[in-house]
């Protein structure tokens, strides 16, 4: 949405300058409606610009805060319109080029807005905010080369930007550089800004994890402030229960993690019995399959999918390892092509995927095949690891019939824990050990389905037959994907690529044996294992 910003402390228009041309009562008109659009006052802001536009039609800064005011209401074209405007009568102020890259961000027209966003930069270079914006949609856009140093820029300009050195230490993480992003981590806590959650959880999440005695105590000050946000306390509360756990303390840490999720599960609710129906659709509008695309289209794409926690970045390490193959990491693309559609016949995905016919998902194929062809430039294949895109694979096969998908499966405990151990955002089942166990099983039930309806298509690869066979396991995967054995596969840990998961520090290390975590906590985890159909705990 479309900030009220600070257009006003931007040197390089000056208030003079903004105003030149108007009477003194319409320009204190204009420093009204900008202080009600800070105060979000939309209402009083927009019969106020609606009246100054009558006395000045074509005066850029009522053409600038009217476009405002129509991108606030979420009239964004009309509000691009009125911006192009004000840009064309004031070419240099890069407050509006900011507005600009916002609007035609809600327009999804990404490339137009990140242009807009280095226009702003190049126009008021003193701006953080305008060196966070531009950093965030290159980091978005997939481009993290870029947005390190945009955000790097930032964060010199305003070194308090908690948001914009919060974004800078994730990226450096997974650009496999820890030293630099535990300083950044660290100053954030320093500051003590909004944000330390993710400051501490960021660094829980390096590896090896440099959280000691004096963290602890201090994290623990930091959960009694009665004025932290629930964010900052549920980051926190998960950064203390890693720290306590690499302290030996598996009661300590699995009473933080209740805690925290507690917390979280207010804010993200989830009902198990709706998702288990809404799977039970899905698979219905398979059965039979789908007509598939008449196109022999999709071999560009392997596609990766899993519950968390299941070894997926490893699987993608290793196939990106190839010189064949791309690791694009994970895409909202093939989850936006269906979004899309179902906006465009006003059904849900389950009502449209009964009756689309062969044309129709060829069409929906090329779709993602065109929104995903910068993945290809460099290499002629590419990875999508979305791990919610299990639910999809009866519609990716009828898009995408030369498709590949590769489904990674590990121990349902140590998946089931593993979610539960980590903060995984927008995962809101992972709160509640019944949730997990009944999320779990709607995975399992749909994989087994996908895998009876397309065995040469569908492939499972178990995390616990890679680290028993790496080699043997790797060869047949390859083979699975139709590439040839390169040596680089196994050697995938000495690959250089960004990986933003928190297993980013895993995969730059060799295969190991000893990532299971369920034993360490005994007992306490035997509701968890009562709800996966598993025995108590039977400690030796």
């Amino acid at each position: 949405m479309i900030r009220s910003g600070d257009w006003y402390d931007v040197a390089v228009i000056t208030q003079q300058q903004r105003f030149a041309g108007l009477s003194p009562e319409l320009a204190q008109r204009l420093l009204a409606i900008a202080q009600a659009l800070q105060e979000r006052r939309i209402d009083d802001a927009e019969r106020a610009v609606i009246a100054a536009l009558a006395l000045a039609p074509k005066h850029a800064e009522v053409l600038h805060l009217f476009g405002r005011v129509q991108c606030i209401r979420g009239r964004f074209e009309p509000g691009v319109d009125t911006l192009l405007q004000a840009r064309a009568a004031r070419p240099d102020d890069p407050a509006i080029y900011a507005d600009l890259g916002s609007a035609y961000e809600m327009l999804k027209d990404y490339g137009r807005a990140r242009d807009a966003f280095r226009r702003a930069c190049e126009l008021g270079p003193e701006q953080a905010s305008y060196w966070f914006n531009l950093g965030r949609r290159m980091f978005m856009d997939g481009d993290t080369e870029a947005a390190i140093p945009a955000l790097e820029k930032a964060v010199a300009v305003a070194p308090k930007h908690a948001a914009a050195r919060t974004m800078l230490a994730n990226l450096l993480r997974s650009d496999g550089r820890t030293a630099a992003a535990a300083e950044q981590y660290r100053r954030i806590i320093a500051d003590a800004a909004p944000g330390t959650g993710f400051a501490w959880w960021g660094l829980a999440m390096l590896k090896p994890m440099p959280l000691g005695e004096a963290d602890i105590a201090s994290m623990r000050r930091t959960l009694q402030a009665h004025t932290l946000s629930d964010a900052d306390r549920i980051h926190t509360g998960f950064a203390l229960a890693l720290a306590l756990e690499q302290q030996g303390d598996y009661a300590g840490a699995f009473a933080e993690m209740q805690t925290a999720h507690a917390l979280a599960r207010r804010s993200e609710p989830y009902d198990a019995a709706a998702f288990s129906r809404h799977v039970d659709g899905i698979l219905e509008a398979f059965a039979p399959p789908a007509t598939r695309a008449a196109a022999a289209q999709g071999e560009e794409v392997i596609f990766i999918v899993s519950l968390p926690r299941s070894g997926s970045t490893l699987t993608e390490q290793i196939l990106a390892s190839h010189s064949r193959v791309e690791g694009a990491a994970e895409l909202p693309d093939l989850g936006q092509v269906i979004m899309d559609e179902s906006d465009r016949m006003r059904q849900t995905f389950r009502a449209w995927a009964r009756t689309h016919a062969a044309e129709q998902w060829q069409e929906l194929g090329r779709k993602y095949l065109a929104r995903t062809r910068k993945w290809r430039e460099r290499r002629p294949r590419f990875t999508d690891k979305s791990p919610g895109n299990w639910q999809y694979v009866g519609a990716i096969l009828a898009m995408l019939p030369e498709a590949r998908i590769v489904v990674c499966r590990r121990d349902r405990l140590e998946t089931s824990f593993g979610c539960y151990r980590y903060m995984i955002t927008r995962h809101p089942y992972a709160h509640d050990f019944g949730d997990l166990a009944s999320h779990w099983h709607d995975f399992d039930r749909a994989v087994r389905r996908w895998k009876e309806l397309y065995p040469e298509r569908v492939r499972e690869q178990v995390y616990e037959d890679l680290v028993a066979d790496p080699e043997g396991q790797i060869r047949a995967l390859l083979d699975f994907c139709g590439l040839p054995f390169e040596e680089n596969c196994l050697n995938f840990h000495a690959t250089e690529r960004r990986v933003t998961t928190p297993s980013a520090s895993q995969v730059r290390e060799p295969m190991r044996r000893d990532t299971a975590r369920a034993g360490k906590y005994g007992a306490l985890l035997d509701p968890l294992r009562a709800a996966l159909g598993l025995p108590p705990w039977s400690p030796g």
